[in-house]
Protein backbone atom coordinates (compact mmCIF):
# COMPACT_ATOMS: atom_id res chain seq x y z
CA UNK A 1 0.00 0.00 0.00
CA UNK A 2 1.44 3.48 -1.21
CA UNK A 3 0.55 6.67 1.37
CA UNK A 4 0.63 10.33 0.38
CA UNK A 5 4.05 12.45 0.95
CA UNK A 6 2.32 14.30 3.60
CA UNK A 7 1.20 11.11 5.65
CA UNK A 8 4.82 9.79 5.19
CA UNK A 9 6.17 12.97 6.78
CA UNK A 10 3.49 12.41 9.88
CA UNK A 11 5.20 8.74 10.47
CA UNK A 12 8.74 9.99 9.99
CA UNK A 13 8.26 12.50 12.16
CA UNK A 14 6.43 10.23 15.20
CA UNK A 15 10.10 8.75 14.84
CA UNK A 16 12.67 12.03 15.24
CA UNK A 17 13.23 12.76 11.15
CA UNK A 18 12.91 16.30 10.85
CA UNK A 19 10.25 16.90 8.35
CA UNK A 20 8.76 20.56 7.08
CA UNK A 21 6.16 22.38 9.01
CA UNK A 22 2.93 22.37 7.02
CA UNK A 23 -0.64 20.90 6.60
CA UNK A 24 -2.77 19.00 3.94
CA UNK A 25 -6.07 20.72 2.64
CA UNK A 26 -8.89 19.91 -0.24
CA UNK A 27 -10.28 24.03 -0.92
CA UNK A 28 -7.89 26.43 -2.10
CA UNK A 29 -9.35 28.75 1.03
CA UNK A 30 -8.11 26.65 3.22
CA UNK A 31 -4.98 26.46 1.52
CA UNK A 32 -5.07 30.16 2.11
CA UNK A 33 -5.45 29.80 5.77
CA UNK A 34 -2.65 27.82 6.47
CA UNK A 35 0.11 29.50 4.22
CA UNK A 36 -1.24 32.99 6.23
CA UNK A 37 0.01 30.84 9.70
CA UNK A 38 3.03 30.10 7.62
CA UNK A 39 3.37 33.53 6.36
CA UNK A 40 2.91 35.09 10.07
CA UNK A 41 5.47 33.05 12.04
CA UNK A 42 8.18 34.71 9.79
CA UNK A 43 8.53 32.27 6.47
CA UNK A 44 9.57 34.00 3.41
CA UNK A 45 8.49 30.98 1.03
CA UNK A 46 5.56 28.63 0.97
CA UNK A 47 5.69 25.34 -1.04
CA UNK A 48 2.55 24.16 -2.56
CA UNK A 49 2.68 20.15 -3.41
CA UNK A 50 0.28 18.22 -5.62
CA UNK A 51 -0.66 15.27 -3.28
CA UNK A 52 -0.96 12.11 -6.17
CA UNK A 53 0.93 8.75 -5.70
CA UNK A 54 3.07 9.30 -8.56
CA UNK A 55 6.62 10.76 -8.70
CA UNK A 56 7.74 13.38 -10.96
CA UNK A 57 4.93 16.14 -9.86
CA UNK A 58 7.35 19.43 -9.81
CA UNK A 59 7.84 19.11 -13.52
CA UNK A 60 4.33 17.26 -14.34
CA UNK A 61 2.21 19.09 -16.88
CA UNK A 62 -1.89 19.58 -15.61
CA UNK A 63 -4.10 18.64 -18.29
CA UNK A 64 -5.53 22.31 -18.81
CA UNK A 65 -1.66 23.41 -19.53
CA UNK A 66 -1.03 23.99 -16.02
CA UNK A 67 2.90 23.26 -15.35
CA UNK A 68 4.15 21.68 -11.86
CA UNK A 69 2.43 20.43 -9.06
CA UNK A 70 5.13 21.77 -7.42
CA UNK A 71 5.03 25.18 -6.48
CA UNK A 72 7.34 27.90 -4.71
CA UNK A 73 5.22 30.59 -3.47
CA UNK A 74 6.60 34.49 -1.98
CA UNK A 75 2.41 35.36 -0.98
CA UNK A 76 -0.83 34.20 0.52
CA UNK A 77 -2.29 35.26 -2.96
CA UNK A 78 0.16 33.15 -4.75
CA UNK A 79 -0.70 30.22 -2.53
CA UNK A 80 -4.41 30.18 -3.02
CA UNK A 81 -3.79 31.03 -7.06
CA UNK A 82 -1.43 27.51 -7.36
CA UNK A 83 -3.86 25.74 -5.07
CA UNK A 84 -7.13 26.76 -6.83
CA UNK A 85 -4.90 25.99 -10.20
CA UNK A 86 -4.23 21.99 -8.91
CA UNK A 87 -7.22 20.74 -6.57
CA UNK A 88 -9.85 19.09 -9.05
CA UNK A 89 -7.66 19.17 -12.22
CA UNK A 90 -5.58 15.93 -13.60
CA UNK A 91 -2.06 15.85 -13.26
CA UNK A 92 0.16 14.02 -15.58
CA UNK A 93 3.90 12.62 -14.79
CA UNK A 94 6.02 10.59 -15.89
CA UNK A 95 5.02 7.90 -13.45
CA UNK A 96 1.54 8.27 -13.67
CA UNK A 97 1.19 7.26 -16.98
CA UNK A 98 -0.86 9.01 -19.90
CA UNK A 99 -4.23 9.28 -18.19
CA UNK A 100 -2.52 11.06 -15.18
CA UNK A 101 -4.20 11.42 -11.81
CA UNK A 102 -6.55 13.65 -10.30
CA UNK A 103 -5.38 16.50 -7.49
CA UNK A 104 -7.88 15.88 -4.28
CA UNK A 105 -5.33 17.09 -1.82
CA UNK A 106 -2.50 19.69 -1.60
CA UNK A 107 0.11 19.92 0.73
CA UNK A 108 1.29 24.08 2.20
CA UNK A 109 4.58 23.72 4.08
CA UNK A 110 7.39 25.86 4.32
CA UNK A 111 10.67 26.17 2.64
CA UNK A 112 13.81 25.75 4.19
CA UNK A 113 17.44 27.29 2.98
CA UNK A 114 18.86 24.16 1.36
CA UNK A 115 22.47 23.75 0.99
CA UNK A 116 22.94 20.61 -0.28
CA UNK A 117 20.41 17.43 -2.13
CA UNK A 118 21.30 13.89 -0.82
CA UNK A 119 19.11 10.79 -1.28
CA UNK A 120 18.32 7.96 1.32
CA UNK A 121 15.94 5.15 1.34
CA UNK A 122 15.49 1.86 3.07
CA UNK A 123 14.50 -1.43 1.55
CA UNK A 124 14.06 -4.79 1.88
CA UNK A 125 16.78 -6.58 -0.19
CA UNK A 126 15.10 -9.86 -1.21
CA UNK A 127 18.19 -11.49 -2.08
CA UNK A 128 19.80 -11.33 1.43
CA UNK A 129 16.59 -10.92 2.88
CA UNK A 130 17.91 -8.25 5.22
CA UNK A 131 16.74 -4.99 5.26
CA UNK A 132 19.40 -2.01 3.24
CA UNK A 133 20.30 1.49 3.39
CA UNK A 134 20.77 2.89 -0.24
CA UNK A 135 22.43 6.19 -0.11
CA UNK A 136 24.19 8.97 -2.21
CA UNK A 137 25.20 12.58 -3.06
CA UNK A 138 23.28 12.96 -5.66
CA UNK A 139 19.80 13.75 -4.61
CA UNK A 140 16.47 15.34 -5.90
CA UNK A 141 16.80 13.14 -9.23
CA UNK A 142 15.43 9.46 -10.07
CA UNK A 143 17.79 7.12 -7.69
CA UNK A 144 17.62 5.04 -11.20
CA UNK A 145 18.99 8.04 -13.24
CA UNK A 146 21.65 7.96 -10.55
CA UNK A 147 22.64 4.46 -11.06
CA UNK A 148 22.65 4.61 -14.81
CA UNK A 149 24.64 7.54 -14.75
CA UNK A 150 27.16 7.33 -11.97
CA UNK A 151 26.48 3.63 -9.96
CA UNK A 152 29.95 4.45 -8.05
CA UNK A 153 27.57 7.24 -6.38
CA UNK A 154 25.33 5.21 -5.05
CA UNK A 155 26.40 3.28 -1.34
CA UNK A 156 24.35 0.50 -0.14
CA UNK A 157 24.71 -0.86 3.33
CA UNK A 158 22.72 -4.14 4.99
CA UNK A 159 21.92 -4.52 8.79
CA UNK A 160 21.75 -7.52 10.37
CA UNK A 161 17.39 -7.72 11.50
CA UNK A 162 18.60 -9.34 14.64
CA UNK A 163 21.06 -6.46 15.78
CA UNK A 164 19.49 -3.63 13.95
CA UNK A 165 20.26 -0.45 13.23
CA UNK A 166 23.93 0.16 15.20
CA UNK A 167 26.29 3.54 15.97
CA UNK A 168 28.84 2.33 13.71
CA UNK A 169 26.42 1.83 10.65
CA UNK A 170 25.06 5.56 11.08
CA UNK A 171 28.92 6.28 11.22
CA UNK A 172 29.25 4.92 7.75
CA UNK A 173 26.26 6.47 6.13
CA UNK A 174 27.04 9.53 6.90
CA UNK A 175 30.77 9.29 5.69
CA UNK A 176 29.35 7.98 2.90
CA UNK A 177 27.41 10.92 2.46
CA UNK A 178 29.99 13.20 3.02
CA UNK A 179 29.01 14.67 6.65
CA UNK A 180 31.50 16.20 8.62
CA UNK A 181 31.25 17.83 12.27
CA UNK A 182 28.06 17.90 13.92
CA UNK A 183 25.99 17.10 11.13
CA UNK A 184 27.16 13.15 11.71
CA UNK A 185 25.55 12.86 15.28
CA UNK A 186 22.39 14.85 13.03
CA UNK A 187 22.57 12.07 10.24
CA UNK A 188 22.94 8.85 13.24
CA UNK A 189 19.69 10.29 14.69
CA UNK A 190 17.91 10.61 11.16
CA UNK A 191 19.13 7.22 10.26
CA UNK A 192 17.94 5.48 13.28
CA UNK A 193 14.65 7.32 12.78
CA UNK A 194 14.19 5.83 9.22
CA UNK A 195 15.19 2.31 10.02
CA UNK A 196 12.98 2.32 12.91
CA UNK A 197 10.07 3.97 10.29
CA UNK A 198 10.77 0.88 8.05
CA UNK A 199 10.75 -1.85 10.99
CA UNK A 200 8.33 -0.77 13.05
CA UNK A 201 5.34 0.23 10.39
CA UNK A 202 6.05 -3.03 8.26
CA UNK A 203 7.28 -0.87 5.53
CA UNK A 204 8.77 -2.45 2.35
CA UNK A 205 9.94 0.88 1.31
CA UNK A 206 11.00 4.62 2.99
CA UNK A 207 12.58 6.81 0.59
CA UNK A 208 13.85 10.41 1.66
CA UNK A 209 14.69 12.65 -2.17
CA UNK A 210 15.81 14.75 -1.71
CA UNK A 211 16.90 14.37 2.09
CA UNK A 212 18.57 18.37 2.66
CA UNK A 213 20.97 19.88 4.47
CA UNK A 214 19.87 23.34 6.11
CA UNK A 215 20.04 25.81 8.07
CA UNK A 216 17.90 25.33 11.30
CA UNK A 217 18.12 28.07 14.10
CA UNK A 218 22.27 28.96 12.95
CA UNK A 219 23.16 25.18 13.32
CA UNK A 220 23.76 22.75 10.53
CA UNK A 221 20.34 20.35 10.36
CA UNK A 222 19.26 17.45 8.23
CA UNK A 223 15.80 17.39 6.38
CA UNK A 224 13.07 14.88 4.88
CA UNK A 225 12.01 17.63 1.93
CA UNK A 226 10.23 14.99 0.12
CA UNK A 227 9.02 11.18 1.31
CA UNK A 228 7.46 8.48 0.10
CA UNK A 229 6.70 4.90 2.02
CA UNK A 230 5.50 1.87 0.43
CA UNK A 231 3.92 -0.68 3.06
CA UNK A 232 3.59 -4.32 3.88
CA UNK A 233 -0.28 -5.31 2.47
CA UNK A 234 0.10 -8.39 4.17
CA UNK A 235 1.11 -6.41 7.87
CA UNK A 236 -1.43 -3.92 7.64
CA UNK A 237 -3.78 -5.94 10.00
CA UNK A 238 -1.22 -4.34 12.67
CA UNK A 239 -1.70 -0.95 11.92
CA UNK A 240 -5.05 0.10 11.74
CA UNK A 241 -4.02 3.48 11.84
CA UNK A 242 -1.55 3.32 8.73
CA UNK A 243 -4.76 0.79 7.22
CA UNK A 244 -6.65 4.29 7.65
CA UNK A 245 -4.42 6.08 5.01
CA UNK A 246 -5.28 4.47 2.58
CA UNK A 247 -6.29 6.56 -0.88
CA UNK A 248 -8.76 4.42 -2.87
CA UNK A 249 -8.95 7.09 -4.96
CA UNK A 250 -5.20 6.75 -5.73
CA UNK A 251 -5.98 2.58 -6.91
CA UNK A 252 -7.17 1.21 -9.95
CA UNK A 253 -11.38 0.12 -9.31
CA UNK A 254 -10.35 -3.59 -10.37
CA UNK A 255 -7.48 -3.67 -7.86
CA UNK A 256 -9.75 -1.97 -4.99
CA UNK A 257 -12.59 -5.11 -6.09
CA UNK A 258 -10.04 -7.33 -6.21
CA UNK A 259 -8.53 -6.53 -2.65
CA UNK A 260 -12.18 -7.24 -1.09
CA UNK A 261 -11.28 -11.20 -2.69
CA UNK A 262 -8.10 -11.60 -1.56
CA UNK A 263 -7.17 -11.62 -4.80
CA UNK A 264 -3.72 -10.09 -6.00
CA UNK A 265 -4.62 -8.19 -9.00
CA UNK A 266 -2.83 -5.63 -11.15
CA UNK A 267 -3.90 -4.25 -14.86
CA UNK A 268 -1.90 -4.15 -17.68
CA UNK A 269 -2.62 -2.97 -21.30
CA UNK A 270 -2.56 -6.25 -22.91
CA UNK A 271 -5.76 -8.04 -24.39
CA UNK A 272 -5.08 -11.65 -22.82
CA UNK A 273 -6.25 -12.16 -19.00
CA UNK A 274 -4.49 -14.61 -16.82
CA UNK A 275 -5.84 -16.27 -13.98
CA UNK A 276 -3.02 -17.74 -12.11
CA UNK A 277 -2.25 -19.52 -8.93
CA UNK A 278 0.71 -18.42 -6.92
CA UNK A 279 2.87 -15.26 -8.11
CA UNK A 280 5.55 -16.64 -9.55
CA UNK A 281 3.80 -19.13 -11.40
CA UNK A 282 1.84 -15.79 -12.80
CA UNK A 283 5.28 -14.27 -13.79
CA UNK A 284 6.06 -16.98 -15.77
CA UNK A 285 2.58 -17.07 -17.83
CA UNK A 286 2.85 -13.60 -18.42
CA UNK A 287 6.56 -14.31 -19.86
CA UNK A 288 5.14 -17.30 -21.72
CA UNK A 289 2.46 -15.04 -23.13
CA UNK A 290 4.80 -12.29 -24.77
CA UNK A 291 7.10 -15.34 -25.50
CA UNK A 292 4.73 -16.49 -28.08
CA UNK A 293 3.43 -12.84 -29.27
CA UNK A 294 0.55 -11.84 -27.12
CA UNK A 295 0.69 -9.26 -24.46
CA UNK A 296 -1.19 -10.05 -20.91
CA UNK A 297 -4.46 -7.92 -19.55
CA UNK A 298 -3.44 -8.52 -16.12
CA UNK A 299 -1.70 -10.18 -13.28
CA UNK A 300 -4.38 -11.89 -11.39
CA UNK A 301 -3.05 -14.06 -8.80
CA UNK A 302 -6.01 -16.55 -6.94
CA UNK A 303 -3.57 -17.46 -4.04
CA UNK A 304 -2.70 -21.29 -3.02
CA UNK A 305 -5.93 -21.92 -1.71
CA UNK A 306 -8.80 -20.23 -3.79
CA UNK A 307 -12.67 -21.12 -3.01
CA UNK A 308 -15.02 -21.05 -5.86
CA UNK A 309 -16.41 -17.89 -5.13
CA UNK A 310 -12.88 -16.55 -5.71
CA UNK A 311 -12.56 -17.75 -8.82
CA UNK A 312 -15.91 -15.89 -9.89
CA UNK A 313 -14.68 -13.12 -8.47
CA UNK A 314 -11.66 -13.06 -10.45
CA UNK A 315 -13.63 -14.25 -13.66
CA UNK A 316 -16.26 -10.89 -13.24
CA UNK A 317 -12.82 -8.61 -12.84
CA UNK A 318 -11.09 -10.18 -15.49
CA UNK A 319 -14.23 -9.19 -17.70
CA UNK A 320 -14.56 -5.91 -16.30
CA UNK A 321 -11.55 -5.21 -18.85
CA UNK A 322 -12.70 -3.98 -22.25
CA UNK A 323 -9.20 -4.68 -23.46
CA UNK A 324 -9.80 -8.08 -22.40
CA UNK A 325 -10.05 -10.78 -25.94
CA UNK A 326 -9.41 -13.89 -24.39
CA UNK A 327 -8.73 -15.95 -20.66
CA UNK A 328 -6.04 -18.07 -19.62
CA UNK A 329 -6.01 -20.01 -16.86
CA UNK A 330 -3.16 -21.95 -15.42
CA UNK A 331 -3.68 -23.83 -12.39
CA UNK A 332 -0.90 -25.93 -10.72
CA UNK A 333 -2.68 -27.65 -7.90
CA UNK A 334 -0.57 -28.01 -4.63
CA UNK A 335 -2.67 -27.17 -1.37
CA UNK A 336 -5.20 -25.98 -4.21
CA UNK A 337 -7.41 -28.98 -5.57
CA UNK A 338 -8.04 -28.50 -9.33
CA UNK A 339 -11.63 -30.15 -9.52
CA UNK A 340 -12.78 -26.92 -7.22
CA UNK A 341 -11.03 -24.67 -9.67
CA UNK A 342 -12.72 -25.89 -12.45
CA UNK A 343 -16.27 -26.22 -10.89
CA UNK A 344 -15.69 -22.79 -10.29
CA UNK A 345 -14.68 -21.63 -13.76
CA UNK A 346 -17.72 -23.70 -15.50
CA UNK A 347 -19.49 -21.46 -12.83
CA UNK A 348 -18.20 -18.04 -13.69
CA UNK A 349 -18.63 -18.49 -17.34
CA UNK A 350 -22.29 -19.51 -16.87
CA UNK A 351 -22.93 -16.88 -15.08
CA UNK A 352 -21.29 -14.15 -17.38
CA UNK A 353 -22.04 -16.01 -20.54
CA UNK A 354 -19.07 -15.70 -21.22
CA UNK A 355 -18.21 -15.55 -25.16
CA UNK A 356 -14.57 -14.97 -25.23
CA UNK A 357 -11.41 -17.79 -25.99
CA UNK A 358 -11.42 -19.59 -23.18
CA UNK A 359 -8.00 -22.00 -22.52
CA UNK A 360 -7.39 -23.59 -19.46
CA UNK A 361 -4.15 -25.57 -18.20
CA UNK A 362 -4.78 -27.94 -14.92
CA UNK A 363 -1.92 -29.63 -13.35
CA UNK A 364 -1.48 -31.48 -9.90
CA UNK A 365 -3.98 -32.22 -7.07
CA UNK A 366 -7.10 -33.94 -8.55
CA UNK A 367 -6.33 -32.20 -12.48
CA UNK A 368 -7.68 -35.37 -13.91
CA UNK A 369 -11.18 -35.10 -12.12
CA UNK A 370 -10.58 -30.91 -12.53
CA UNK A 371 -10.17 -31.63 -16.82
CA UNK A 372 -13.25 -34.25 -16.58
CA UNK A 373 -15.62 -31.29 -14.93
CA UNK A 374 -14.17 -29.23 -17.94
CA UNK A 375 -14.94 -31.42 -20.59
CA UNK A 376 -18.73 -32.44 -19.33
CA UNK A 377 -19.58 -28.74 -18.77
CA UNK A 378 -21.00 -28.23 -22.52
CA UNK A 379 -19.21 -24.97 -22.44
CA UNK A 380 -16.47 -24.17 -24.79
CA UNK A 381 -13.20 -24.29 -22.82
CA UNK A 382 -9.95 -25.23 -24.52
CA UNK A 383 -7.69 -27.52 -22.55
CA UNK A 384 -3.81 -26.68 -22.82
CA UNK A 385 -1.55 -30.18 -22.30
CA UNK A 386 1.14 -27.53 -21.01
CA UNK A 387 1.74 -23.96 -20.09
CA UNK A 388 3.70 -23.00 -23.41
CA UNK A 389 0.82 -25.55 -25.30
CA UNK A 390 -2.13 -22.91 -23.62
CA UNK A 391 -0.15 -19.95 -24.12
CA UNK A 392 0.10 -20.59 -27.64
CA UNK A 393 -3.55 -21.74 -28.56
CA UNK A 394 -4.83 -18.66 -26.15
CA UNK A 395 -2.94 -16.28 -28.60
CA UNK A 396 -3.64 -17.80 -31.60
CA UNK A 397 -7.49 -17.49 -30.37
CA UNK A 398 -7.30 -14.11 -29.75
CA UNK A 399 -5.79 -13.55 -33.13
CA UNK A 400 -8.71 -14.90 -35.24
Amino acid sequence: MNIHEYQAKQLLGQYGVVVPTGEVCETPEDARKIAEGLFARGEKVVIVKAQIHAGGRGKGIFKDGFKGGVKLCASVEEVFRNAKAMLGNVLVTKQSGLEGRKVSKVYICNASDIKKELYCAVLLDRVTSQPVFVVSTEGGIDIEEVAAKHPEKIFKLSINPAVGLMPHHGRRLASALGLTGELIAVGAKMFMGLYKTWWECDASMVEINPLCIIDLHGKKSLLAADAKISLDDNALYRHPDIQNMRDLAEEAPLEIEASKHGLNYIKLDGNIACMVNGAGLAMATMDIIKHFGGEPANFLDVGGGASRGQVAAAFNIILSDPNVKGILVNIFGGIMQCDIIAQGIVDAAKETNLNLPLVVRLEGNNSKLGKKILTESGLSITSGDSMSDAADKIVRAVRK
